[in-house]
């Protein structure tokens, strides 16, 4: 077993470094040592939650080809310049609810830039809300009802009569008042602008730029709109089937009514919604799968379709082995089960591939599916170490440098944001289903 271990290990380590889809076919190749090395039965493929996922994408992917995550972003550029003093509270909120509504953090790209320029122009050091709205742009996957992460969580405790809403009403107020904590954390980080010496290193050699960002226009804002508006209504739509299960179309099976699946659900109203936009917009379809919502969603369904296959094969073939050793501790200390998602999401880069990964291992394990969803929020750890894209885009768009990687790599901007706004979380998670 511990053999398989470094070879699992081994193929994400790798995979993550080589980065887009190394991932998810370096999880292929490592299937390939457990099968054909190891003799391990290869579980099914995670093919419910893979195709969720490219239904919102492409349902995302559309609303970006029609304009409407740059019309949102020009909504975000007026409000964060209307209150310029406040941004460092305003900028993760705004993370926040692009995530929330797009379902994936990489809509974050759009607005780093403005948040950089307001911050410096307003002489409030950049570090302090870029590095809290790169970390809200990640919490909120966790609390968004269209991510791959909480998709894959609702497929995998639907059988066990645990609901949409029953995730969402844990998980929104947590990682909200998490990513708030750190904002409030943020708003005394390092010197003042004026008086940090790499800033005014850079400003007495005239490194800093004088030109302003320009935001991308909005050629048709009606289409635009439209286009968030059918991508909104899909989103609250699935909030409600999903919390009000009599709402679900039922048909008979045998001798029994059954309601449809909430994975056909997601997948028709999303796929639904997609056409919606590009028929009534008139948008071009390839030029939905050209942006990069479309690339980065793909990239992490192969990443699911790959690590999470390996993940789930490893363990199914190792289950007495992994029950024996750990059963015990984690039944008296559930939350310790935190700790290994922290870790595993880490490795992974994905929030979505490390409960696709490590949730049938908590499954067996016997923890409560409610601590299992206060445990959620703890797969954001892919801050801890400084080379995700969203991490690399915040350092490269504030000029001043003051948002950094430390000397000692892990000593970074984004650090301690992270691991409050983590913290915060889950601890709130465990507190709210003592009375939920």
């Amino acid at each position: 077993m511990l053999l398989q271990l470094a070879f699992v290990l081994l193929a994400i380590i790798i995979g993550a470094r080589i980065g887009g889809i190394g991932l998810g076919v370096l999880g292929g190749l490592g299937l390939g040592i457990l099968t054909f090395g190891f003799d391990l039965q290869p579980t099914s493929p995670p093919i419910d939650v893979m195709l969720m996922i490219v239904a919102v994408i492409a349902a995302a992917s559309c609303m970006q080809a029609a304009g409407g995550l740059d019309l949102m972003v020009k909504w975000a550029e007026k409000l964060l310049r209307k209150h310029p003093q406040r941004i460092t509270l305003l900028s993760p909120i705004v993370t926040y609810l692009f995530t929330f509504i797009a379902g994936t953090g990489h809509v974050a790209y759009s607005v780093l830039p403005v948040i950089a320029e307001v911050a410096t122009e307003t002489k409030i050091r950049p570090e302090r809300p870029m590095a809290i709205a790169v970390i809200a742009s990640q919490q909120a996957i966790t609390a968004s009802p269209i991510s791959a992460a909480t998709v894959a969580l609702l497929s995998m405790l639907a059988g066990y009569g645990i609901s949409l809403m029953d995730i969402l009403m844990i998980s929104i107020p947590c990682t909200l008042i998490g990513v708030l904590a750190g904002a409030f954390y943020s708003l005394r980080v390092g010197k003042e602008l004026e008086q940090d010496p790499e800033y005014l290193r850079r400003l007495a050699n005239h490194e800093i730029s004088e030109q302003h960002y320009q935001t991308k226009a909005v050629t048709n804002q009606g289409k635009a709109l439209l286009s968030v508006a059918i991508f909104i209504s899909a989103t609250i739509a699935i909030v409600l089937f999903g919390s009000i299960e009599s709402l679900r179309p039922s048909f008979q099976v045998g001798r029994e009514e059954v309601p449809m699946r909430m994975s056909h659900i997601i997948e028709v109203l999303m796929l639904g919604a997609s056409a919606l936009i590009l028929l009534l917009t008139k948008t071009d379809g390839i030029k939905a799968a050209q942006g990069s919502v479309f690339s980065a969603g793909m990239q992490a369904v192969v990443a699911i379709f790959g690590i999470a296959w390996m993940g789930d094969t490893f363990i199914a073939g190792n289950m007495a082995e992994l029950k024996s050793s750990i059963e015990q501790i984690v039944t008296q200390m559930p939350w310790l089960f935190g700790i290994a998602l922290f870790v595993m999401s880490i490795l992974l880069f994905s929030q979505a591939a490390t409960i696709r990964a490590l949730l049938p291992l908590g499954i067996a394990l016997g923890i409560s599916p409610y601590m299992l969803i206060a445990l959620f929020p703890a797969v954001n750890g892919y801050f801890f170490i400084p080379n995700y894209p969203t991490v690399v885009a915040a350092i490269n768009f504030d000029r001043t440098g003051t948002t950094h990687i430390g000397k000692y790599v892990l000593n970074h901007s984004f650090m301690m944001p992270g691991l409050i706004a983590t913290g915060i979380s889950v601890a709130l998670g465990l507190l709210f289903i003592q009375f939920l």
